[in-house]
């Protein structure tokens, strides 16, 4: 089995690509950083897993082609594509955010899922089959201003994008899925324009726990459509 996952040089990317790689998922992994994609798949081959970096930009439409071309080139198909490459800005209140901040998250996180995906079906229709998976957000339900209306509308568009998937491709084995995190600790939270509490913080997600999650579709028959998992911490700190 060989996965790509877009934004794998940190946080839940990371995780996902980790885990997918120790279950013996051959692992693609892409971001426009060369070097944190380099430590992920030195993490990897570390543990004997397979895994190729692809500096890709998920809003260029020939560089994410490039990205589907080399994996099928070194792993031979893709099975799973995993949209988890992602932006925030400190503007985030309709009042706030620049027009073209608007832009630029909507274009990373929605336009960049979909182009992931337009690229990879041809593939997927080839094979008859794979597996989708949209890294969402809680705010993807209901919108939050911890969140920003741009990113909040970009989720939101993820999840209407697996909808579509299933709707559309299923009958020719073709799945999707969305999973909607609850607060993550990830380098993510470095946007925000007021950092979370050290007590926030230690009750928050980790990625591996999202990554679990996604292991978790990886694995199921294809004759099953996991549509969403929502994960969210136990306990809930508001300061």
């Amino acid at each position: 089995m060989t996965a790509i996952v877009t934004g794998a040089g940190t946080g839940i990317g990371r995780a996902i690509a980790l885990r997918f790689a120790e279950s013996g998922i051959a692992v693609a992994l892409a971001g426009r950083r060369p070097a944190p994609l380099e430590d992920t798949e030195s993490q990897i081959r570390s543990r004997g897993g397979e895994a190729l970096s692809v500096t890709a930009d998920v809003t260029d439409r020939t560089s994410v082609q490039d990205l589907v071309d080399r994996t099928v080139a070194e792993f031979g198909r893709v099975d799973v594509l995993v949209n988890n490459a992602g932006i925030n800005t400190p503007e985030r209140g309709l009042e706030d955010i620049p027009p073209e901040t608007w832009d630029q998250v909507i274009q990373v996180n929605l336009t960049g899922s979909f182009n992931c995906i337009r690229a990879l079906l041809p593939r997927l229709k080839e094979q008859r089959g794979g597996l989708i998976i949209n890294i969402a957000s809680m705010c993807a339900k209901r919108a939050h201003v911890i969140s920003g209306a741009a990113y909040s509308a970009s989720k939101f568009g993820m999840v209407s994008l697996a909808q579509s998937v299933n709707e559309e491709l299923r009958e020719i084995g073709i799945r999707a899925c969305v999973i909607y995190p609850g607060e993550v600790e990830t380098p993510i939270l470095e946007s925000r324009p007021t950092a979370p509490s050290k007590r926030k913080l230690d009750v928050m997600l980790q990625a591996d726990d999202i990554a679990s999650a996604a292991l978790m579709v990886a694995l199921m028959p294809d004759r099953a459509i996991v549509e969403e998992i929502t994960v969210f911490p136990r306990q809930v700190v508001e300061a």
